[in-house]
Protein backbone atom coordinates (compact mmCIF):
# COMPACT_ATOMS: atom_id res chain seq x y z
CA UNK A 1 0.00 0.00 0.00
CA UNK A 2 1.93 2.69 -0.88
CA UNK A 3 -0.16 5.58 0.39
CA UNK A 4 1.18 3.66 4.29
CA UNK A 5 4.76 4.36 2.43
CA UNK A 6 4.41 7.92 1.65
CA UNK A 7 2.52 8.67 5.08
CA UNK A 8 5.83 6.95 6.92
CA UNK A 9 8.51 8.61 4.46
CA UNK A 10 6.45 12.19 4.78
CA UNK A 11 6.29 12.57 8.36
CA UNK A 12 9.27 11.11 9.24
CA UNK A 13 10.82 13.74 6.88
CA UNK A 14 8.62 16.40 9.01
CA UNK A 15 9.58 15.42 12.56
CA UNK A 16 13.70 15.19 11.54
CA UNK A 17 12.85 18.97 10.66
CA UNK A 18 11.00 20.57 13.05
CA UNK A 19 11.61 19.01 16.57
CA UNK A 20 9.29 20.88 18.52
CA UNK A 21 6.57 19.01 16.16
CA UNK A 22 7.31 15.64 17.41
CA UNK A 23 5.03 15.72 20.86
CA UNK A 24 1.93 15.16 20.62
CA UNK A 25 -0.69 14.29 23.42
CA UNK A 26 -3.79 12.14 23.48
CA UNK A 27 -6.36 12.18 26.29
CA UNK A 28 -9.35 10.07 27.56
CA UNK A 29 -12.18 10.48 29.72
CA UNK A 30 -13.56 8.21 32.12
CA UNK A 31 -17.24 8.10 34.03
CA UNK A 32 -18.79 5.38 35.96
CA UNK A 33 -22.58 3.74 34.53
CA UNK A 34 -23.17 0.91 37.14
CA UNK A 35 -20.44 -0.64 39.60
CA UNK A 36 -17.58 -1.35 37.73
CA UNK A 37 -18.85 -1.09 34.17
CA UNK A 38 -17.46 2.67 32.94
CA UNK A 39 -17.82 4.45 29.29
CA UNK A 40 -14.46 6.00 28.09
CA UNK A 41 -14.70 8.83 25.77
CA UNK A 42 -11.82 8.59 23.05
CA UNK A 43 -11.58 11.33 20.07
CA UNK A 44 -15.25 11.67 19.87
CA UNK A 45 -15.65 7.62 20.27
CA UNK A 46 -17.33 5.36 23.39
CA UNK A 47 -15.90 2.65 24.47
CA UNK A 48 -17.23 0.46 27.38
CA UNK A 49 -14.51 -0.79 29.99
CA UNK A 50 -15.69 -3.57 33.16
CA UNK A 51 -14.78 -6.98 34.99
CA UNK A 52 -15.70 -10.38 34.53
CA UNK A 53 -18.08 -11.05 38.03
CA UNK A 54 -14.98 -13.13 39.25
CA UNK A 55 -13.49 -9.30 39.44
CA UNK A 56 -16.77 -7.41 40.95
CA UNK A 57 -17.64 -6.40 37.27
CA UNK A 58 -21.04 -7.54 35.27
CA UNK A 59 -18.92 -8.44 32.47
CA UNK A 60 -20.51 -6.02 30.12
CA UNK A 61 -17.16 -5.02 28.57
CA UNK A 62 -13.47 -6.02 28.53
CA UNK A 63 -12.00 -5.24 31.17
CA UNK A 64 -8.75 -2.82 30.81
CA UNK A 65 -6.20 -5.26 31.15
CA UNK A 66 -8.04 -7.08 28.17
CA UNK A 67 -7.56 -2.93 26.19
CA UNK A 68 -4.13 -3.43 27.31
CA UNK A 69 -3.25 -6.09 25.72
CA UNK A 70 -5.45 -4.97 22.33
CA UNK A 71 -3.39 -1.95 22.51
CA UNK A 72 -0.31 -3.38 22.70
CA UNK A 73 -1.73 -5.98 19.68
CA UNK A 74 -2.53 -3.13 17.17
CA UNK A 75 0.21 -0.99 17.89
CA UNK A 76 2.25 -3.94 16.73
CA UNK A 77 0.67 -4.26 13.99
CA UNK A 78 0.01 -0.84 12.57
CA UNK A 79 4.16 -0.76 13.30
CA UNK A 80 4.67 -3.74 11.10
CA UNK A 81 2.12 -2.07 8.40
CA UNK A 82 4.00 0.80 8.20
CA UNK A 83 7.38 -0.23 8.31
CA UNK A 84 6.98 -2.99 5.83
CA UNK A 85 5.19 0.26 3.07
CA UNK A 86 8.43 1.95 4.07
CA UNK A 87 10.69 -0.77 3.61
CA UNK A 88 8.84 -1.63 0.31
CA UNK A 89 8.59 -5.19 1.68
CA UNK A 90 4.96 -6.37 0.62
CA UNK A 91 2.63 -7.10 3.55
CA UNK A 92 -1.13 -8.35 2.51
CA UNK A 93 -2.09 -8.22 6.54
CA UNK A 94 -0.49 -8.85 10.02
CA UNK A 95 -2.42 -10.81 13.02
CA UNK A 96 -0.64 -10.50 16.53
CA UNK A 97 -2.12 -12.79 19.25
CA UNK A 98 -1.10 -11.61 22.68
CA UNK A 99 -2.22 -13.25 25.99
CA UNK A 100 -1.18 -11.52 29.25
CA UNK A 101 -0.82 -13.46 32.78
CA UNK A 102 -1.69 -11.47 35.95
CA UNK A 103 -0.79 -12.50 39.45
CA UNK A 104 -4.05 -11.01 41.20
CA UNK A 105 -2.22 -11.26 44.16
CA UNK A 106 -0.29 -8.49 43.67
CA UNK A 107 -3.64 -6.45 42.09
CA UNK A 108 -5.80 -6.96 45.56
CA UNK A 109 -2.41 -6.21 48.01
CA UNK A 110 -2.38 -9.92 49.37
CA UNK A 111 1.58 -10.43 48.79
CA UNK A 112 4.13 -8.05 49.33
CA UNK A 113 5.83 -9.72 47.09
CA UNK A 114 3.90 -9.84 43.75
CA UNK A 115 3.59 -6.56 42.02
CA UNK A 116 0.48 -5.71 40.11
CA UNK A 117 0.18 -6.13 36.65
CA UNK A 118 1.44 -8.45 33.75
CA UNK A 119 3.64 -10.91 35.34
CA UNK A 120 4.54 -12.12 32.04
CA UNK A 121 3.40 -10.89 27.94
CA UNK A 122 3.62 -13.45 25.18
CA UNK A 123 2.45 -13.31 21.83
CA UNK A 124 2.53 -14.73 18.18
CA UNK A 125 2.60 -12.40 15.12
CA UNK A 126 1.13 -13.98 11.81
CA UNK A 127 2.11 -12.14 7.74
CA UNK A 128 0.31 -12.46 4.89
CA UNK A 129 2.93 -11.86 2.32
CA UNK A 130 4.59 -12.61 -0.69
CA UNK A 131 8.22 -12.12 0.43
CA UNK A 132 9.86 -14.83 1.28
CA UNK A 133 11.78 -15.03 4.76
CA UNK A 134 15.30 -14.00 3.10
CA UNK A 135 13.70 -11.36 0.87
CA UNK A 136 14.75 -8.08 1.93
CA UNK A 137 14.30 -4.66 0.51
CA UNK A 138 16.09 -2.80 2.61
Amino acid sequence: MAVFSKLFADTRSALAKEGIQATTRFSVTSQGKDGLHRTVDIRGFCVEVDEPPALGGNDRAPNPVEYALAALATCQEITYRLHADALGIPLDDVSVKLEGELDLRGFFGASSGVRPGFQKITGSVSFDSTASAGDSSA
